[in-house]
């Protein structure tokens, strides 16, 4: 048998050339309703000089694809003048579309990977936005990773001024902010735009001459920054795009602090709007969001995975024949399960890695069988076996209950699942999509319910203190498992009309 160390290596080198699959398990249609769905991924990248951006903007949003996979956009500062292109598909496939890849190399670049959290999915919710002036050019551009809960608002109070919005997103508030204020200098329009908005938000953006970036007052979604050299920066929601460009991890961009460029001095410079800045970043990147081999407020991701199969198995050990991980994201954590136990791991779900996303197929008896496309087990390794299940969440539970029904059919003797995170009792408010209460199976049945309904010997979810152990503090938002959360939830209701 492989050395659980290589099993890691291999795991975690396969994301360098291959974009991340979280749940490989989830039908396209489950994604959206069987999942804590994607936030989005914003890039950033400036330099004194003219760099490829056209290349280094696509390294890094592909290196950020698993946030996103609705539709993609870059803004790009060349010779003073913002270039805009954003459209529905991957990464790559934008990309690809480009023909003329020289009007999108300059100075200065930001890029946006989206899945809909607030507004509609129509093409002009994709980022990045921008605003013109009335020669209609350019001005100003931003990428938004979050939600705001005031945003309805914020929006209505800016209409009755005279404000037109193009879009119906709240990403669009943070734009019409921005350029209303721009008369107080870049800065001061950010922050006046800070002291508004509520919520969670990390933003990039450009103006003709400038480049900046800021987080909210909790610090909710990511912000790294790195630098290539000492004129050219890297501002994403993650370090891996920082390693795809080549770049250097210089730190977290701190909660409530605007980074940006000025035309007097080079250089990037920091400002804190105020002194209410406190960490309370959303817990679940560590659990499921964010790609293993990323660092977020310098803690890596792989580790806390790893570390949570070795508390599950203290906090609820069981006899069994082998650990099994669901691909990608339960793979960590059932490493460190098979580690801390003495268990085997196995990773007996092979993935198919050739299947696209684009199956349309009429009938859901079809929709199953996608699954059986995606992965498949070996049957000779499970058959007859006593298994535990290790996967990052259960959220409406039928993905878990297909999965037990496959191995089942293979011929498991045993089934004990094991998840990852604590129940999932509550929607989140803050740039994460997830179903309603109603919808939240672990909202609505108890652990022992929920173990006769999944079919299984014996179910457990890793308790919210020992999550907290292994994060080393409580200084993170645990609100879809609490239902407390950093900042007021605003209104449950569509942002927009």
């Amino acid at each position: 048998m492989k050395s659980l160390d290589i099993h890691k290596s291999e795991y975690l080198k396969q994301f360098k050339s291959q974009t991340y699959g979280r749940n490989l398990f989830r039908t396209q249609e489950e994604e959206r309703l069987d999942a804590p769905n994607e936030e989005c991924g914003i890039f950033g990248l400036y330099s004194d000089n003219d760099l490829d951006t056209f290349s280094l903007s696509q390294f890094g949003l592909f290196a950020l694809q698993h946030r996103g996979q609705e539709a993609c956009g870059i803004s790009v500062l060349k010779d003073g003048k913002i270039n805009n292109l954003k459209d529905e598909g991957l990464v790559l496939d934008v990309y690809k579309d480009i023909e003329n890849p020289e009007a999108f190399m300059g100075n200065s670049a930001i890029g946006h990977t989206r899945y809909t959290t607030a507004g509609d999915k129509k093409k002009y919710n994709f980022q990045p936005f921008f605003a013109k002036n009335e020669y209609d050019q350019i001005i100003l551009s931003i990428a938004h990773n979050g939600n705001l809960t005031n945003a309805k608002e914020l929006k209505a109070e800016l209409e009755a001024e005279g404000v037109v919005f193009r879009a119906t997103s709240d990403s669009e508030v943070i734009l019409r902010l921005i350029q209303k204020n721009l008369d107080l200098g870049l800065r001061g329009a950010i922050k006046a735009t800070m002291e508004k908005i509520e919520g969670a938000y990390s933003v990039v953006g450009m103006t003709r001459n400038k480049f900046f970036a800021f987080r909210d007052f909790n610090g909710i979604r990511p912000l790294v920054l790195g630098a290539i050299d000492e004129k050219s920066y890297v501002v994403a929601s993650e370090s891996v795009a920082l390693d795809a460009v080549g770049a250097q991890y210089v730190r977290d961009i701190l909660p409530g602090e605007i980074v940006y460029t000025n035309e007097s001095e080079t250089g990037l410079h920091s400002y804190m709007v105020n002194d209410k800045g406190r960490q309370r970043i959303c817990s679940f990147e560590y659990i499921y969001f964010a790609r293993p081999d990323s660092t977020l407020e310098n803690i890596n991701v792989y580790e806390i995975r790893e570390k949570s199969g070795e508390k599950i198995w203290e906090q609820a050990p069981v006899e069994a024949d082998l650990v099994i991980g669901v691909p990608d994201s339960g793979v960590p954590a059932a490493i460190g399960f098979s580690k801390a136990s003495g268990i085997p791991f196995r990773p007996v779900l092979i993935k198919n890695r050739y299947i696209g996303r684009s199956f349309i197929v009429p009938t859901q008896e079809m929709r199953e069988r996608i699954v059986n496309l995606k992965l498949n087990p070996i049957i000779s390794e499970i058959k007859g076996k006593r298994v535990v299940i290790i996967d990052d969440s259960i959220v409406r539970g039928t993905t878990s209950k297909r999965l037990v029904k496959i191995l089942k059919e293979a011929g498991v003797k045993e089934i004990h699942f094991r998840s990852v995170s604590p129940p999932i009792i509550a929607p989140c408010y803050l740039g994460i999509d997830t179903p309603s209460k109603d919808d939240l199976i672990s909202a609505n049945m108890t652990t022992e319910e929920l173990r006769e309904y999944l079919g299984v010997d014996s179910l457990e979810f890793l308790s919210t203190d020992n999550l907290k152990e292994i994060l080393g503090s409580s200084n993170h938002c645990f609100g879809c498992f609490t239902e407390e959360y950093p900042v007021a939830k605003g209104e449950e209701v569509e942002l927009f009309s």
